[in-house]
């Protein structure tokens, strides 16, 4: 059981790598799983989003766009059951900008679901603050857990009214 252990966080770290170097490679922008940038289903980024993130997080200043932003609103998305356990995740949006993402909820099986999860994490909250969106891009080894934070991401957008 150590073996296989030791195959996924070397995928993890793997996948990391290959985010930040598409990340670095000056992409247009992020779309997860091959979806279209505009259009489609979903929660796409808004064609009219600015490319700063927003305030109350490590993206940057706050945008200057020509309509008001408002004030920041969260919800926390629904708890998402996935393979090696459940998790739930509470969203801030400015405007049509995620600007800060969290996890309330974390129940995990095992305590090696549990170190993987809080090593996915992280790279799981970069794709989400720069896509501005749910339509993210599952991290190599922690696919199920990628699915169920996309999930939860996205019931508390829904709840937001928020693309």
């Amino acid at each position: 059981m150590k073996r296989p252990g030791w195959y996924l966080i070397a995928g993890a770290a793997a996948g990391f790598a290959g985010v930040v170097g598409f990340h670095g490679a000056g992409a247009a922008t992020p779309t997860a799983l091959g979806a279209p940038a505009s259009g489609g289903k979903g929660a796409a980024p808004a064609p009219s989003a600015p490319a700063a993130g927003g305030t109350g997080s490590s993206t940057g200043p706050a945008a200057a766009s020509g309509g008001a932003a408002g004030p920041p609103r969260r919800a926390t998305g629904a708890v998402v059951p996935y393979g090696y356990g459940e998790l739930s995740v509470t969203v801030t949006v400015t405007g049509n900008q995620i600007t800060a993402v969290s996890v309330p909820v974390l129940r995990t099986a095992e305590p090696y679901s549990q170190q993987l999860a809080q090593q996915v994490l992280p790279m799981l909250r970069s794709e989400v603050l720069a896509a501005h969106s749910a339509r993210i891009n599952a991290v190599s080894g922690a696919t199920y857990t990628s699915e169920a934070y996309a999930q939860s991401i996205q019931s508390a957008l829904d709840k937001l009214h928020a693309r």
